[in-house]
């Protein structure tokens, strides 16, 4: 009976160590929090859905006093680097890649304050959208006809220079992120609108009302007090 206790206590443990490490948890009404610069603090999402993408929506908010270059979003597949990234090169601009070819996005943006940034990308046209703060930025095009690889490493709070690795300290995010969502498709202008109001609208690979993440080293989970 003591053994058996024993064994029935060992796995209570172990399922709460691992629901801790990898969760699908609802995360409205938090952020998570990168506290410092690090060559290895970061976020592993699970997508929902898994599958070749020819369109996508990407929309997040952030919290940062970064002035320097960051990571904001890396979806890399077993070969290719930056196979999906959003990266802010400073305050005011983006680039997007998709298959390794990149744009960059311009526009007016005030430092140090929270922000909501969507990118969309539609393989037919080429055609790149970018929006911030619920208003659009100037279109760009990449990769027409190209398909993004499924099977991905998604990571928040570093780039990847390899499939779930190859970490830059350098290029680490340090702030907060919060309401992230993907979709495999590209938003209306009026869909972006909702999104941006706090309206989900149902995404249907990354959703942060239910959200798969392993978080690795120095990442907290807070409530959103900015929002």
């Amino acid at each position: 009976m003591d053994k058996l206790l024993l064994l029935l206590l060992g796995v209570s443990v172990l399922t709460s160590l691992l629901s801790e490490a990898f969760a699908q948890t609802d995360l409205t009404g938090k952020v998570f929090v990168f506290p410092r610069e690090s060559e290895s603090a970061h976020v592993k999402l699970i997508p929902r859905l898994d599958k070749p993408l020819e369109n996508f929506t990407v929309c997040f908010r952030t919290y940062s006093d970064l002035s320097r270059h960051h990571s904001l979003f890396s979806y890399n597949t077993k070969g290719r680097d930056n196979e999906l990234l959003i990266y802010k090169e400073r305050v005011g601009e983006y680039k997007l890649y998709v298959g390794r070819s990149g744009v960059t996005v311009r526009g007016l943006e005030e430092s140090a304050s929270p922000v909501h940034f969507c990118a969309s990308w539609e393989s037919s046209s080429g055609i790149a959208e970018f929006w911030v703060n619920g208003k659009p930025w100037v279109k760009k095009g990449l990769q027409k006809g190209y398909i993004v690889e499924a099977k991905p490493s998604i990571v928040l709070g570093q780039e990847q220079d390899t499939y779930g690795g190859g970490f830059d300290k350098a290029q680490s995010f340090v702030g907060e992120i919060t309401d992230l969502n993907m979709w495999d498709s590209v938003l209306s202008p009026e869909e972006i609108i909702l999104v941006y109001q706090g309206s989900p609208l149902n995404p249907n690979i990354l959703d942060w009302r239910a959200l798969n993440y392993e978080i690795n080293d120095y990442v907290v989970i807070r409530p959103c007090v900015w929002n």
